[in-house]
């Protein structure tokens, strides 16, 4: 492990410490009403009950449903936008590190994130995305293509479709190069660094610009032992890397940001159309002679638009750094088997690349 690591604090939902002016919201209270003041600019406070947020929260969903029927992916974006503009001046107090309403979850994270500050108001969605999170910690994520439970850290992406990372380890056990050094782009919650391990790899320089996904993977390759193999950076794609490796390693993210990314999750899901052309500048230059780079995608993009390009085969026409040695994909399941799909992702498949430079470097 990386022992020059210094983050001083994880990312962490906004709060308000100072005292607000808000709408107190009680649950006989007219929830229509209520949420035009919040649509308006008004901060509520949910008074009593906890269950009183999600009642607002429910009128709120109606009231922007009516407003938005666009139903195609970007006016289904839109309408997102909209809700998470107001649904985020629904506040909750929180006193001793504890919600103060009542039938109110245990959240562990007001305490790890909040250590420095007990009493403030948060958001009734990010309290909701803490509890969620809190429990994935707790009960864990059992990854059977590494044979062991995760417990995510907040704010970091961990996987909840296994595809990918299926069709990554049935690669990854063909794989009969050298093992002596990987580098990870976007490491998230560790599960491409740890199957590199468990498939015999020495070293794993691993790094992301979101500093909770370094946090959690600190953690847990402690909890796993595995600390001696990784170098963790919080860093943007090989900043900080001095190391040549024998494989690169990328699962970027799958959608063409149509708007400004923020921190975190939305960096995972979303790439801006700098993001490749940058990192085949740099993997061609941290990988040695006989080196591949793998990169895990998705036909998503196109799927749910016809028009957005595919960066990998953009860069493999455009460019003459790399010569493709393999592509290989699968289709994706749905979550459940009981569920029918009816969305774009039915036609969705997971990919898996692997180039080779092409010429002398």
């Amino acid at each position: 492990m990386n022992k020059d690591l210094q983050i001083s604090q994880p990312d962490r939902p906004k709060i308000l410490t100072a005292d607000i002016e808000a709408i107190g919201f009680y649950r006989k209270m007219d929830t229509k009403a209520t949420v035009e003041e919040m649509i308006a600019g008004k901060y509520v406070l949910v008074e009593e009950f906890y269950s009183n947020g999600l009642q607002v929260l429910a009128e709120l969903k109606r009231n922007l449903l009516a407003k938005h029927k666009d139903k195609s992916f970007q006016g289904q974006r839109d309408y997102r936008a909209a809700f998470r503009k107001a649904s985020h001046r629904l506040l909750l107090k929180v006193e001793e590190n504890k919600l103060l309403v009542k039938k109110a979850p245990s959240l562990g994270w007001l305490e790890v994130l909040y250590p420095d500050v007990s009493n403030f108001y948060v958001s009734f969605p990010d309290v909701q995305g803490m509890n969620s999170s809190w429990q994935w910690y707790e009960k864990g994520i059992e990854i059977k293509t590494l044979d062991i439970t995760l417990h995510p850290y907040y704010g970091t992406y961990f996987p909840t479709r296994f595809d990918h990372l299926k069709l990554f380890d049935k690669w990854l056990k063909k794989y009969e190069g050298s093992k002596a050094q990987a580098i990870e782009i976007g490491v998230g919650s560790g599960v491409l660094t740890f199957q590199l391990i468990q498939n015999g790899f020495e070293n794993i320089v691993a790094s992301d610009t979101n500093k909770n996904a370094i946090i959690g993977v600190a953690e847990e390759s402690k909890r796993l032992g595995y600390e001696k193999k990784i170098t963790l950076h919080h860093a943007d794609l090989f900043e900080h890397c001095d190391v040549k490796a024998d494989l690169i390693v990328f699962n970027p993210p799958w959608l063409p940001a149509k708007h400004d990314l923020e921190e975190g999750i939305d960096k995972a899901m979303y790439y801006n159309e700098m993001l490749f052309p940058r990192f085949f500048e740099q993997a061609l230059e941290h990988l040695s002679l006989e080196g591949k780079v793998v990169l895990i995608f998705s036909n998503l993009g196109k799927v749910v638009d016809e028009e957005n390009t595919h960066p990998i085969i953009e860069e493999l026409q455009k460019h003459k750094r790399f010569k493709k040695e393999l592509h290989l994909t699968r289709d994706v399941r749905a979550s459940s088997r009981r569920t029918k799909r009816r969305d774009s992702r039915e036609k969705e498949k997971v990919e898996l690349w692997v180039l080779s430079p092409k010429g002398e470097k």
